[in-house]
C-alpha cells in the first residue's frame, strides 16, 4: 500500500502563504466581495474603460452605435466571470440595465456637416480632425487619406457596368448616403438582366459603410410593419436581389425615403415609439419596382432607375474583383465625396440622364395602364367643349383593355386616378353631366367619346354589362 508523502513544516508554511495570497481581499475589485456584485460600482469602473452613452434605445461609443448588444454583454461577462460563477447571465443583464440608467442621454444630435471616419472626422468644408474624441452616431470603417490614389479598378468596373452618364448618379447617391439625412427623397434601383456584376457593387458599398449598412428587402419593408424599426440608426439598406412582387402597401417605403424627422416605429410585443429614420435604399433587381394599388406619381417619382449595360460577349469574370476594389476604399471615399459636394451644389437634385428619366416614365406607364389608355388614339379625344360621364368613360376604357390585352382596374380605382390627376389632363370633374339616358351624373368635362363599345362589340358589351331581359338605351 502506497503512503502519501508527508509535507515538511517549511512546505506547509509556503502553501499557507500561497493560499493567503489567493484569498487576499486587496486583489479583488472593489465591486465584489467574492460572492456578490455591486452593480453600481461595477458600472462606474466599466465606464472608466469604455466611453458610452445610452439614448434612442441603443448604446453609442466613439466608434458609433454598438450594433451588436451581445458584444457589450460579452465584455461584461469577461470582467465578472473570474469572481462570480452562479446566476452570471442574470447579473450581466442587471449590469446592462444599470449602465443604461447611468449613461442615459435624451438625444444625440444629427450631424449633417461632418463624416466620422476610422481615423478622425472630416468636415464638409474640408477640415479634418484626427482621433476619436467624441461619442458619435456612426463611424465608417474607412481611413481618410487626402492623397489616396485614384481607384482605377473601381472606375473601370463602373464603366463596364453602367452607361457613362449614369455613373454620375451612382457617385452622387453613394455620397448622399454618407450623411444622416434624406433631403433628396430618392431611392436607387439598379436593374439588369443578370450576370453584369451588380452584386459586386453591393459588396464594395457594404464594406465602405460597415455596420452602418444593412442587408434588407424592400418587399419586406412594405409587408412587415416591424421591418422599418430594423433600419433605425442605419445609413443604408441594400437589397441585393429585389423580389419582383408588386408592393401591396407603399406607405412605409415612401415614408422611409422622405422622412425628415421622427417616424413612428414598431417592434414586436412593444409599444410603438418615435425614432429618427435616415436610411437610404439601394436595390439590385432583374425587373421594376411596382405597386399593386398605388398608381400615384409620388411612388415612382421617388425612384432613381438605372439600367446596366449588357454583359460583354466573351467577358471573363474575376472572382476576386470585389476584394481588389475593397483595397481601394480610401480612393472610393474621395470619389463619393465629390458626388456629395456636387449633389449639395445642385440643392439635392440628382444628375439624371435622359435614359434614367425615360426608365422611370416607362415603368410608371407600364404599371398604370390608365396612362396608356389616355395616350391612345381612336377611342376618345380631349375636347374642352364636350363632357362624358365617369361610367361611360370607364366602358370605353374596358373596351380598350380588351382590345389591347390589358388587365383592367376597378371602376372606383379608375375614376379616383382621373379625379386626382384631372388638372394634368385638362379635365374637370363635375356632377352636372348628362349621360346617354339624360340623367345628371358625375363625369368629366373636356373629353369626347369616339366610339360606343355597345355598338363596336355587342358580345363584349353583353358579357360585361348587360343584365338579361333588361333593355338599355343605346342612344349617343
Amino acid at each position: 500500500m502506497n503512503r502519501k508523502p508527508e509535507l515538511t513544516t517549511e512546505q506547509v508554511e509556503q502553501l499557507q502563504e500561497l493560499l493567503a495570497m489567493d484569498n487576499d481581499p486587496e486583489d479583488e475589485p472593489a465591486w465584489t466581495d467574492g460572492k456578490t456584485i455591486n452593480e453600481t460600482l461595477f458600472a462606474e469602473q466599466f465606464l472608466k474603460k469604455y466611453q458610452l452613452i445610452y439614448c434612442e434605445r441603443a448604446f453609442f461609443s466613439p466608434d458609433g452605435r454598438v450594433s451588436d448588444p451581445d458584444l457589450l454583454r460579452s465584455r461584461i461577462f469577461d470582467e465578472i466571470s473570474p469572481y462570480i460563477v452562479t446566476n452570471i447571465s442574470r447579473k450581466v443583464t442587471n449590469i446592462v440595465d444599470v449602465l443604461k440608467m447611468s449613461v442615459f442621454k435624451e438625444s444625440l444630435p444629427l450631424e449633417t456637416d461632418r463624416i466620422h471616419l476610422a481615423n478622425g472626422t472630416l468636415f464638409l468644408n474640408g477640415d479634418f480632425h484626427e482621433g476619436k474624441n467624441a461619442i458619435v452616431r456612426s463611424r465608417l470603417p474607412v481611413t481618410f487619406n487626402a492623397n489616396a490614389p485614384k481607384p482605377e479598378r473601381w472606375l473601370c468596373f463602373l464603366q463596364e457596368l453602367f452607361f457613362e452618364e449614369d455613373i454620375l448618379t451612382v457617385q452622387e447617391y453613394l455620397g448622399y448616403c454618407l450623411l444622416p439625412l434624406t433631403k433628396a427623397q430618392r431611392m436607387l434601383i439598379i436593374k439588369g438582366k443578370g450576370g453584369e456584376g451588380k452584386t459586386q457593387l453591393g459588396t464594395v458599398v457594404k464594406a465602405m459603410f460597415g455596420c452602418n449598412a444593412k442587408d434588407g428587402s424592400i418587399v419586406k419593408l412594405s409587408e412587415n410593419r416591424f421591418a422599418p424599426a430594423d433600419l433605425e440608426h442605419i445609413l443604408l439598406m441594400v437589397d441585393d436581389d429585389m423580389k419582383m412582387d408588386k408592393l401591396r402597401d407603399t406607405s412605409y417605403v415612401k415614408r422611409i425615403v422622405t422622412s425628415q424627422g421622427l417616424m413612428d416605429l414598431e417592434r414586436k410585443n412593444k409599444q410603438s415609439y418615435q425614432g429618427y429614420m435616415y436610411a437610404r435604399l439601394i436595390a439590385f433587381s432583374n425587373g421594376n419596382l411596382e405597386a399593386l394599388y398605388d398608381k400615384s406619381d409620388g411612388f415612382y417619382r421617388r425612384q432613381l432607375m438605372l439600367t446596366t449595360k449588357g454583359r460583354a460577349p466573351g467577358r471573363i469574370d474575376d472572382p476576386h474583383i470585389s476584394e481588389k476594389m475593397c483595397r481601394e476604399l480610401e480612393g472610393i471615399l474621395l470619389w463619393a465625396l465629390q458626388g456629395l459636394h456636387r449633389l449639395i451644389a445642385q440643392n439635392y437634385h440628382f444628375t439624371e440622364s435622359p435614359r434614367a428619366i425615360a426608365n422611370r416614365e416607362y415603368v410608371k406607364r407600364d404599371s398604370n395602364n390608365v396612362l396608356q389608355f389616355l395616350a391612345s388614339e381612336g377611342y376618345f379625344c380631349f375636347d374642352p367643349g364636350s363632357a362624358l360621364s365617369a361610367s361611360e368613360l370607364y366602358e370605353i376604357y374596358l373596351f380598350w383593355c380588351d382590345e389591347n390585352a390589358q388587365p383592367s382596374l376597378r371602376k372606383r380605382s379608375f375614376s379616383n386616378y382621373l379625379v386626382e390627376n384631372q388638372e394634368s389632363f385638362g379635365l374637370v370633374y363635375d356632377n352636372n353631366i348628362k349621360n346617354a339616358s339624360g340623367r345628371r351624373v358625375w363625369g368629366f368635362h373636356g373629353i369626347r367619346a369616339l366610339i360606343d363599345p355597345r355598338i363596336e362589340n355587342n358580345r363584349y358589351y353583353r358579357s360585361r354589362t348587360y343584365v338579361p331581359n333588361v333593355p338599355r338605351d343605346t342612344e349617343n
